[in-house]
């Protein structure tokens, strides 16, 4: 039991810290939180992880009625906000906006095409922050905000894979067998692209589940 309240915690931090790439943003992230977080071991680990403790907080809020299930407090937002695209330190001009338009309508979703939007000096600036940031500058633009959902989404995937096979290198433990479990759903939205070799690499991490059951 102690080890499935882990698992969910654990998926709970995860969607609570990439709320600002999923679909629905924190609408669809706190009918989760909320819906999954009703059992009390569940809240005692993520008292015990990362971030947790805000994480807790803010579901109470959800729970009480005090923060509208379409939002979040200010004060509880993960990384102390610095992904939520709600405020821009870095400023970029008209013309790099134009050339990063240029691009976006001609990339490709391979690490060649991710490294060449990664590495403009302009989109280098925005350091952590790079992918609301620039979200943010393209507000406006239905067209280019789809085209840079596919550059996250690359992103996303180049992250999911270098991840996986860290995973699947490693010792079997209980730990990693529980990090595969949490973070699954996003594994199997974002191996497949990979073709054959994705497929692959999700089969062993499926494997590597199974092996420890």
């Amino acid at each position: 039991m102690q080890q499935q309240a882990h698992i969910i915690a654990q998926r709970l931090l995860n969607l609570y810290r990439q709320a600002h790439v999923i679909v629905g943003g924190w609408s669809a992230v706190n009918r989760v939180l909320v819906s999954e977080s009703n059992d009390a071991q569940v809240i005692k680990e993520l008292l015990n992880l990362p971030t947790g403790q805000k994480l807790v907080e803010h579901i109470n809020n959800l729970k009480s009625g005090k923060t509208p299930m379409n939002t979040i407090d200010n004060d509880l937002l993960p990384y102390g906000g610095t992904m939520s695209g709600q405020e821009i330190n870095v400023s970029i001009s008209k013309e790099e906006i134009e050339q990063l338009k240029q691009m976006l309508e001609h990339f490709e979703p391979t690490l060649d095409g991710l490294n060449e939007i990664k590495n403009l000096p302009f989109v280098k600036n925005f350091g952590n922050d790079w992918i609301e940031d620039i979200k943010s500058s393209l507000a406006g633009d239905n067209v280019a905000l789809a085209q840079w959902d596919n550059v996250v989404r690359t992103n996303r995937a180049y992250q999911m894979w270098d991840e996986a096979q860290q995973l699947v290198s490693e010792t079997l433990t209980e730990r990693n067998r529980a990090q595969i479990q949490a973070d699954m759903p996003e594994f199997e939205t974002y191996l497949p692209m990979f073709g054959d070799a994705g497929n692959e690499l999700l089969s062993k991490l499926r494997t590597f589940m199974s092996s420890m059951s």
